[in-house]
């Protein structure tokens, strides 16, 4: 029998490990605050919410045109403010922009008819105007990220004349033409996904299916390499944070509208109608060739979820004089939610819209 001060040595391992893993399961069970840059709420319409953030900059050194932010449809959009450091909103506001955000909502079986028409001739419109009443400005700029760019460029195409200055468009998914490059466009064109049998029955696309979607695509670095990240850094509090903080919205799915849903992949995906100008959307005809605003489009050179030959087109479609594409490593959330966006993809995107701002 083995003296009691060797029998405890032998066990220190195992506690040690014990006490890791609890530690580990404890970070990733947590949700932390997230979205803490202050907002006032100034519009809603049905589930969409728009939010003016507090200005810090004195009225006479602020940028003269207020940005509008719009992301996804079936996201939540406070990726854009993640945390404190980690925040578009939070640096965009530092730097003196007047900044507004339409958060479109959680859809319910109610909201199962909504289409890329209402979101981009009802509802952005209606958020637009409230930001030039609130605002003074006759112009703004408006920044669209991944589905939210869908959104925007059809505005742009069909509202020229609204007083859009500038457009960003970020990760936006426009051409499907090269469908052998975009794993979602395989996916949903194979015979066993019934669309119309998904939408049937559950009215929208459910959250769990996208979220289940979007591992998918990238299982082993999603499913095991994410989750050996906190394992390796446990020690460092900084960085579990910003995982924790990333997993909160990562874990907090939307359902899409099943109308904009079936749009999307049978117009978009299998159809590729946008960036050939023959998607329909109230009756009109989305020309690109309408849009004149000036244009940054940005690229994400790694995005798996928005592959660059989705984007890079559009540049020959706009009537745009001014018009530039803006290439970043990294991937579809982290140009923008990274660790390194505050020292990449931020101040370029300043610099730019600032030059055009006044």
């Amino acid at each position: 029998m083995l003296p009691a001060s060797e029998s405890l040595h032998s066990f220190a391992p195992a506690r040690a490990f014990n006490d890791r893993l609890h530690a580990f399961t404890q970070a990733v069970k947590t949700r932390v605050p997230i979205a803490q840059t202050p907002k006032a709420l100034i519009w809603s319409l049905n589930k969409a919410r728009l939010y003016r953030y507090v200005p810090v900059v004195p009225a006479e050194k602020r940028q003269r045109v207020p940005l509008l932010l719009v992301f996804a449809i079936m996201n939540r959009p406070y990726i854009l403010d993640l945390m404190p450091g980690r925040s578009f909103v939070e640096y965009m506001v530092n730097q003196g922009y007047d900044v507004y955000l339409l958060d479109w909502g959680s859809p319910g079986l109610e909201d199962k008819n909504l289409k890329f028409d209402d979101y981009a001739l009802e509802y952005l419109p209606r958020a637009i105007r409230k930001v030039k009443s609130v605002s003074g400005s006759d112009d703004f700029s408006l920044l669209g990220w991944c589905l939210g760019a869908v959104v925007c460029t059809i505005y742009a195409a069909l509202r020229p004349d609204d007083g859009l200055r500038n457009l960003l468009l970020l990760t936006a998914p426009l051409d499907f033409s090269k469908r052998e490059s975009i794993t979602i466009a395989n996916w949903v064109n194979q015979k066993h996904f019934n669309l119309e049998r998904i939408l049937s029955t559950y009215g929208n696309m459910p959250a769990e299916m996208i979220g289940s979607g979007a591992q998918l695509l990238k299982p082993v670095e999603n499913l095991v390499v994410n989750y050996c990240r906190l394992w390796d850094n446990l020690e460092n509090a900084r960085t579990v944070r910003g995982w924790q903080a990333m997993n909160t919205w990562v874990t907090d799915n939307i359902p899409m509208a099943g109308a904009a849903c079936y749009q999307l992949i049978t117009e978009l995906y299998r159809n590729n109608a946008l960036i050939e100008n023959r998607l329909i959307i109230r009756d009109q005809v989305v020309d690109l060739s309408k849009i004149t605003a000036n244009l940054l489009n940005i690229i994400a050179t790694d995005d798996h979820i928005t592959p660059p030959c989705q984007s890079e087109s559009i540049l020959d479609k706009v009537s745009s004089a001014d018009k530039e594409t803006y290439r970043i490593q990294g991937g579809h959330i982290g140009i923008m939610a990274g660790s390194s966006a505050p020292k990449k993809s931020w101040p370029h995107m300043h610099q730019w819209l600032s030059a055009r701002s006044n």
